[in-house]
């Protein structure tokens, strides 16, 4: 459902979002105008547009006089956001299993061996990805784009409070979990479906330590290049 990015400030955004879902720009790291604008070879206004955009989205803070940094989550945020998720995904999955057709939910089990080929190989990166395409596969296939727009954004904030308040450098969200949501859909039992979607959610939030914030600084042009 996503648009094909073509101007430079949707560039830059994408990229930036894309490193964010992937825990690699990680929450507190400073993103310099100067040094994108150089690695994107672009104005600093197009820069500016990107994280005026990235800010609407509650992926990026504005400080005036300091600069543009990853959002931190706040404990409270972390909550609320993991409170969105169980709400909109028990709608999407519900919806598409009303009427599950062949082709969705084969397109939900091919993605499901690609993460199963993923943390067979611990490709840690296509592991964090794929993860996260699952969810808005759903999305997708319920025919919600305005829901798979919102939980685009909630998927990357997830990320970025993932990156802050896990224990372990691990992911909680994977294919045996994903595997029984997809066997509910594929029955037609939407609150089989819903039940499971929301014990998932929790699983992934319980994983988190909401005690403690850890922050780790990353340098934009071994991220983004």
């Amino acid at each position: 459902m996503a648009s094909q990015v073509t101007s430079p400030h949707e560039i830059i955004y994408t990229r930036i979002w894309t490193a964010i879902a992937e825990r690699k720009l990680r929450p507190g790291t400073q993103l310099k105008e100067e040094q994108l604008a150089e690695l994107f070879s672009v104005s600093r206004a197009r820069v500016r547009q990107a994280l005026a955009a990235l800010e609407r989205d509650g992926l990026v803070t504005i400080f005036r006089n300091r600069g543009a940094f990853v959002s931190e989550p706040s404990i409270e945020e972390a909550r609320d956001v993991f409170f969105a998720r169980r709400m909109i995904e028990a709608r999407l999955v519900e919806r598409l299993s009303a009427a599950p057709t062949r082709d969705a939910i084969d397109r939900l089990r091919k993605h499901l061996e690609l993460e199963k080929l993923a943390h067979h190989a611990q490709d840690r990166k296509a592991i964090i990805h794929l993860s996260g395409e699952f969810h808005l596969l759903i999305a997708e296939l319920a025919g919600s784009r305005y829901l798979w727009q919102v939980l685009r954004d909630l998927i990357s904030r997830t990320s970025l409070i993932t990156a802050v308040y896990q224990s372990h450098d691990t992911t909680s969200c994977g294919p045996d979990e994903h595997g029984l949501i997809v066997d509910a859909i594929a029955k037609g039992d939407a609150a089989h479906a819903n039940h499971l979607m929301d014990h998932h959610l929790e699983h992934i939030e319980t994983a988190l330590d909401l005690r403690e914030e850890k922050t780790r600084s990353t340098d934009l042009r071994d991220i983004l290049t």
